[in-house]
């Protein structure tokens, strides 16, 4: 099971947009990246097309290192470590290891 999936609140533990909250908007497991909504933006030159008719610099996220993501709890208000439990009905599920809050 993943520690962080997509639509998960993280927060940036490093880089130049650390300390920044977003959601996670993919994930790229092969790679152990995520794209996360609102950090790590990049500047683009794309191509003048029909559906884009202007072209020129365009800005927009680009992925980072899931290793410095943590997921962010909202019972403790602070990023948190990811812990596993089955539950009885033999599913997983992830909880805070702080304040033992299910996400």
């Amino acid at each position: 099971m993943a520690r962080i999936k997509k639509n998960d609140t993280v927060m940036l533990l490093a880089g130049k947009d650390k300390g920044k909250t977003g959601k996670v908007l993919a994930t790229i497991p092969a790679r152990d990246r995520a794209i996360v909504e609102g950090v790590n933006f990049v500047k683009k030159h794309a191509r003048r097309t029909r559906e884009n008719e202007k072209g020129g610099i365009v800005e927009k996220e680009s992925s980072v290192n899931m290793s410095n993501l943590a997921l962010f709890c909202k019972g403790c208000n602070r990023p948190s470590k990811v812990g596993f439990k089955i539950l009885k009905d033999s599913t997983k599920s992830r909880f805070c290891k702080r304040c033992k809050e299910v996400f």
